[in-house]
C-alpha cells in the first residue's frame, strides 16, 4: 500500500480549495456552476404582463440554479424603466430581459447595461442596440394579420382610426407598418393614429372623440392590449355597437368578452406566457455558455394567433389555466 504523507495530503486539499475558489471543481468552469439572478422588466402595468409573469415563474421553478425577479414600471416611461434597471444592477443581477418603451432613445441605456450584464429585449425590440437577442412577436407579421382582419370586417371599405399607447415603441411602429402594407391599394383609409401614453382614461377619450369628430368612421383598431377594452367601452357608450367594427390586440378579459359577444370582430393575440418562459430559459442557457438556440438574426419569434367568435371559448379556457384561475 502506498502511504501519503500528511504534508502532501494538506497540499492536495489546499489545491482543491483554490481550484473551487477560481470556479473550477468537478463540474467544470465557474459559469456552469454559478447560481444566476435574472430579471424581467415590462413596459407598463397592463394585465397582459400577468401572463408573462406566469411564464417567468414556470422557468424559475424548472431552473434550480436560478432566481427570477419580475419588475413592472408603474409609470410606463423610459425614465421609470431606467430606475428599475439601475436598481437591478445595484442588486447584482446577471441578466435582464426588458421591453423598451422608447428603443431609439434607450439604445445608450441598453448598451451601457450590456457592458455589465446580459441584456435581451422582449415584446418590443431595440435591434440597433447591443442586446444579445430578442424574444417576442414578429410585429410586422402581426400587423399584416390585423390588416387582413380589417379588410375582412370591412369588405366595402371606409375610414378607420388606429389607437396605441406610444408610437415610439418599436412593436407599435411595426404593427402599424404591417397594417399599412396590407391595406395598401384597398378602399380602406387610415384617418390617423391616436396615442394615449398608456393612460386608460385618455385611451377611451381618444375613441369617444373620434366617434364624435368622424361620424363616418367604420373601423377602430387598437394596437396595445388595453386599447381593445377602451374602444369597446367608448363604442358602447356611443350606442354604436355593431355599426363600427373593432379589431384589437391581445387577450384582456374585456376584449375576449367583446369577441364572444360579437362586439369585437377579432383580436390578434400574442403568447406572453412564452415571452416570459423563453426569455428566462434562453438567458439561462446563454449565460451557461450555450448559444445554440439563438438564431443568427438574434430574433426568437413567438407566433401570434387570430381569435374570433368561434375560437374564443377554447382560447379563454387556455388563458385562464395559464393565469391559474
Amino acid at each position: 500500500m502506498k502511504i501519503i504523507s500528511r504534508s502532501a495530503l494538506i497540499c492536495a486539499c489546499l489545491l482543491l480549495v483554490a481550484s473551487c475558489q477560481r470556479g473550477g471543481g468537478p463540474s467544470g468552469g465557474g459559469a456552469a456552476s454559478k447560481n444566476l439572478r435574472l430579471a424581467f422588466v415590462t413596459n407598463n402595468a397592463s394585465d397582459f404582463w400577468s401572463i408573462a409573469r406566469k411564464g417567468t415563474e414556470k422557468a424559475d421553478a424548472e431552473l434550480d440554479d436560478t432566481t427570477v425577479e419580475f419588475r413592472i414600471p408603474s409609470e410606463g416611461t423610459a425614465a421609470d424603466q431606467k430606475r428599475q434597471i439601475d436598481d437591478l444592477l445595484a442588486k447584482g443581477v446577471d441578466g435582464i430581459a426588458v421591453s423598451p418603451v422608447d428603443p431609439d432613445n434607450q439604445t445608450q441605456l441598453i448598451n451601457d447595461t450590456a457592458k455589465r450584464v446580459l441584456v435581451v429585449t422582449q415584446d418590443s425590440d431595440a435591434p440597433k442596440s447591443d442586446r444579445a437577442f430578442y424574444v417576442g412577436t414578429d410585429n410586422v407579421a402581426a400587423g399584416r394579420q390585423a390588416g387582413g382582419l380589417i379588410k375582412e370586417a370591412l369588405p366595402q371599405g371606409g375610414k378607420i382610426m388606429v389607437f396605441v399607447g406610444k408610437l415610439d415603441a418599436r412593436n407599435a411602429q411595426e404593427r402599424l407598418q404591417g397594417i399599412r402594407e396590407t391595406l395598401q391599394g384597398s378602399n380602406i383609409e387610415i384617418i390617423d393614429v391616436r396615442t394615449d401614453d398608456t393612460d386608460r382614461v385618455r385611451a377611451k377619450s381618444n375613441v369617444s372623440d373620434t366617434l364624435v369628430r368622424y361620424p363616418d368612421v367604420v373601423g377602430l383598431v387598437g394596437l396595445w392590449s388595453y386599447n381593445g377594452p377602451a374602444i369597446l367601452n367608448a363604442v358602447k357608450e356611443a350606442n354604436k355597437t355593431g355599426q363600427v367594427k373593432i379589431i384589437a390586440f391581445d387577450e384582456e378579459d374585456e376584449t375576449l368578452a367583446g369577441v364572444k359577444q360579437g362586439s369585437i370582430f377579432a383580436t390578434v393575440v400574442q403568447q406572453p406566457h412564452e415571452f416570459g418562459y423563453q426569455a428566462i430559459k434562453l438567458m439561462h442557457q446563454y449565460l451557461k455558455g450555450d448559444k445554440s438556440l439563438v438564431p443568427a438574426n438574434k430574433q426568437v419569434f413567438v407566433p401570434t394567433l387570430v381569435i374570433k367568435q368561434d375560437s374564443v371559448d377554447a382560447f379563454t379556457l387556455k388563458i385562464n389555466q395559464l393565469r391559474g384561475r
